[in-house]
């Protein structure tokens, strides 16, 4: 438990001019981790001077910086398996008092409402279309088109408060969610607007039609039965439409356009929206983080 005042006693200390005392003072800060961050945020709103505000900016920066490139280092060594972990460290970037359990919790509701209507003998589209119906119509979630570089789309806590997000956020969600269910959707790094893919499975031979046969080849997606757009209210796609859409941005149809990605890739492109956006608003400290954190991955 932190005890707010020694804390705030610390705090005082922070604009004495002997830097020695500065530094023990940083030191014991530091030494409480990533459970002092909301306490500095909101202590730095009632402070009136200038070197205790430059100090505890400097450490909020450090606690960040230190504890995130630290989880990622560990993430990646350690195979990148946890998707809703990474997630949760890149919303801690703007929301550091994140509980992972309440976003588990948020998630199995989701989970449990599909799980309801769903038995063993339906076919891969009968799932999805169980799938979309609990995730947009009875959870009405949706794509953000009116503020689409939002920060707060990239969040996976304030995508499922608001029930709105950009294609990545609302493919992951939905992922975690069917996966959870022992559906096997999962992410491709599609250009331009990231979608899911149903790995082939079981049903294979039921809806192999849906695809043209000239499409499937041992080198493409020829694992993903089909597509599905989150940011359209769950709309199925073929192969071909992913063709075409290609053509559209004037890219070339590479083989892994069609493939399930993995969790690194996705996180990557997270970070990479997340950039876009702080670029805009000029935020070099999160900035920074980001271009740390890429490294990382990288």
């Amino acid at each position: 438990m932190l005890d707010d005042k020694e804390l705030d006693s610390l705090i005082y200390l922070l604009e004495d001019t002997d830097e020695t005392i500065v530094s023990q003072v940083e030191e014991r800060l530091l030494s409480f981790g990533m459970d002092v961050i909301p306490f500095l945020e909101q202590k730095i709103f009632f402070l009136d001077n200038e070197r205790q505000i430059h100090r505890v900016q400097l450490l909020l920066k450090k606690l960040k910086y230190d504890s995130l490139i630290d989880y990622f280092k560990i993430w990646v060594v350690e195979g990148a398996t946890d998707l809703l972990g990474a997630v949760i460290n890149i919303a801690g970037l703007k929301y550091p008092e994140l509980d992972r359990q309440v976003i588990e919790n948020q998630i199995d509701k989701i989970k449990l409402d599909a799980w309801l209507e769903l038995n063993p003998d339906l076919t891969s589209l009968e799932k999805v279309k169980i799938l979309n119906h609990v995730f947009f119509e009875v959870h009405k979630y949706q794509g953000d088109a009116e503020d689409y570089h939002n920060p707060d789309n990239s969040y996976i806590n304030k995508v499922l408060d608001r029930r709105r997000g950009n294609p990545i956020s609302l493919a992951i969600i939905y992922s975690l969610v069917a996966q959870r269910l022992n559906i096997p959707i999962y992410g491709v790094n599609l250009p331009q607007h990231f979608v899911l893919g149903y790995k082939a499975g079981d049903d294979w031979e039921v809806i192999k039609a849906y695809n043209e046969h000239s499409s499937l080849g041992q080198e493409d997606g020829s694992e993903v039965l089909f597509y599905i757009n989150p940011f359209s209210q769950g709309l199925i796609l073929s192969q071909e439409s992913i063709t075409s859409f290609l053509k559209q941005i004037d890219l070339e149809a590479r083989p892994e356009y069609f493939r399930i990605c993995s969790n690194i890739e996705i996180v990557q492109r997270i970070i990479r929206n997340l950039m876009h956006a702080y670029e805009k608003d000029n935020d070099t400290a999160r900035l920074e983080i980001l271009r740390a954190m890429m490294e990382v991955l990288e």
